[in-house]
């Protein structure tokens, strides 16, 4: 396929503009979809820096990401409540210092059968989230604020660093984001939480979204699965209903090249996944790749 321009438009109707967004403001990702490596999209190493400097090389300029709080309130990423899944540590997170998570490692498992008896390789270190934000300069971040002391940390941060342009505040729980609202000294996006999707999914085919305006407007983007359990999210009238609406819809964690070109031909925004190489490949396709800026030499 032959490559378009960059700035190419991707769609008809203008974005509202929010500076972190950049498909909503002027430049080479106008009006073009998005692609967010889900924890960095590289399962081994979710989460740590080389993955997130691997997802960066191959073009992308978000990372999902998960944030929780050390016990000395160090915001620390990480997705799960307890180190034990994917790392050599054990116990909450919420339980140890930084200091003592600085010395725990990521974990794989090298035995052709995952079931074997096989020590585990240790890996990558955890990652503090103000380190990443400076070692990454033009990096966007969309951070799960996985805990509610995290809230305050990340407004800390974000302040401190003047990096309101480059953040997403996320949470299942909206008054998380909420909190971050009333607590940075600018503005910074966010996504909607469970209850203001839900609201969005079944009071809009009724001609709710009328009544949802003022709580839509807090928020800038839907964030969502296809489904969740066996309530579908993701259809056409939903995407157009959140764009009508001034939202732009973000899918996760979508890793099949096919599902990802139906979703972009159905209107989504922005896709998340666990798998670079192919987003980055169908994001290629179409003509908007890389998201990175380009190095001058």
């Amino acid at each position: 396929m032959k490559e378009q321009s960059a700035q190419a438009p991707y769609r008809a109707h203008p974005y509202r503009e929010v500076p972190y967004l950049l498909n909503s403001v002027p430049g080479r990702l106008h009006n073009a979809p998005l692609a967010f490596a889900h924890r960095g999209a590289d399962p081994e190493r979710e989460n740590t820096m080389a993955a997130f400097r691997r997802a960066v090389d191959l073009g992308f300029r978000y990372l999902e990401i998960d944030v929780r709080t050390s016990a000395d309130g160090v915001l620390v990423i990480f997705h799960d409540e307890t180190l034990d899944r994917v790392t050599n540590g054990t116990g909450k997170v919420s339980d140890h210092t930084w200091e003592q998570l600085s010395r725990v490692r990521l974990t794989t498992v090298t035995a052709a059968n995952p079931s074997d008896d096989a020590a585990p390789v240790l890996g990558e270190p955890l990652v503090r989230f103000e380190d990443a934000l400076q070692a990454l300069p033009e990096t966007h971040f969309n951070v799960d604020l996985k805990d509610s002391e995290a809230v305050k940390h990340f407004a800390e941060i974000v302040d401190r660093h003047g990096a309101h342009h480059r953040v997403l505040a996320a949470s299942f729980n909206d008054a998380r984001r909420h909190r971050v609202g009333r607590l940075v000294a600018r503005r910074v996006a966010s996504s909607g939480g469970w209850v203001s999707t839900a609201l969005m999914v079944f009071l809009g085919p009724l001609g709710g979204f009328g009544r949802l305006s003022q709580r839509l407007a807090r928020f800038d983007c839907a964030q969502v699965p296809i489904r969740q359990t066996r309530v579908p999210i993701v259809r056409p009238k939903f995407v157009e209903r959140c764009h009508r609406a001034g939202l732009q819809v973000h899918v996760w964690v979508i890793d099949d090249p096919a599902e990802m070109h139906r979703l972009l031909d159905m209107g989504v925004d922005g896709i998340m996944t666990d798998d670079a190489e192919a987003l980055a490949e169908v994001m290629r396709e179409r003509s908007v790749w890389p998201q990175t800026e380009p190095v001058e030499h």
